[in-house]
């Protein structure tokens, strides 16, 4: 942090800082019962207002996260899609569990990273890209499966005995992983839906949902600043080290190069140095 607004009173220049992308209004229903993410008049980072590919940007002193010391720019600048990856898996009740991650994106891995910091077994990695399965593998997924090679629902349910996964996480936004979430998801069990879809997707409600009594969930962006605090725990925990999942770091003027090799899906996360 460079430099603070006259008004700003928590925070002073030389402050390290993350950044929760999602800007809320602050009067809204949802603001003022705990839901900032979800405010109704929610701008967004870079979508609604000015993003952060540039040498400087301004932040709202209400989406300025305080840094551990002890965390690093490298790690602080991916603090907040961890944090999707924290808030997806907080609905649930991983420990013991078997989890299903469909999409191993980085967002995809660090849903499996967290559920397997917090007990799940096993975790199964789901993606159509090698490079991006054996990235989730490095990262500690239990098990892989290359949706473009196998038959997914067949192996899962190989791998859990006929009984299906207690969570499945959709983290890939393709309308076939939804429907082999709902496939693969056990009687009971919790199917978490965080990948978004350019228009409307198909799902066997009456067999994958109703019949099954499973427990839905819609999750986007982080609680604020609920997941933000687990977040860091895990991070000062010592038990989990993210830095694999930054592939690639690159200065502002090869964005378009960066931009690209994003788009190939076949990398982990990037990051922008200033």
């Amino acid at each position: 942090m460079v430099q603070t607004g006259k008004n700003v009173k928590n925070f002073k220049e030389g402050d390290r800082v993350a950044a929760e992308t999602h800007v809320p209004c602050g009067h809204c229903y949802q603001c003022t019962t705990g839901l900032q993410h979800i405010c109704r008049e929610m701008k967004i980072l870079g979508v609604h207002v000015n993003g952060a590919f540039a040498d400087y940007t301004i932040l709202p002193v209400v989406c300025a996260w305080k840094l551990d010391p002890s965390i690093s720019y490298k790690i602080a600048a991916t603090m907040e899609p961890f944090g999707i990856g924290v808030h997806a898996l907080s609905k649930t009740q991983p420990a013991g569990k078997t989890v299903v991650v469909f999409g191993s994106g980085p967002i995809g891995i660090y849903a499996q990273v967290v559920a397997k910091m917090s007990g799940a077994e096993p975790v199964i990695a789901v993606d159509i890209k090698e490079e991006r399965l054996k990235l989730a593998g490095k990262m500690g997924a239990d098990v892989l499966i290359n949706a473009s090679e196998k038959d997914v629902v067949q192996e899962i349910y190989q791998i859990t005995g006929g009984f299906g996964v207690d969570i499945a996480v959709e983290l890939s936004g393709s309308p076939a992983a939804v429907k082999n979430a709902g496939r693969v998801l056990r009687r009971g069990g919790d199917l978490v839906f965080v990948g978004l879809f350019s228009g409307p997707v198909e799902l066997d409600l009456t067999n994958d949902i109703i019949y099954k009594e499973a427990n839905v969930y819609g999750i986007t962006g982080r609680i604020m600043w609920d997941t933000w605090w687990s977040a860091q725990r895990m991070l000062l925990s010592g038990k989990l080290n993210l830095d694999p999942v930054v592939t690639h770091e690159f200065g502002l003027e090869s964005y378009d190069k960066a931009l690209q090799l994003a788009e190939s899906g076949t990398v982990g996360k990037i990051i922008f140095n200033i």
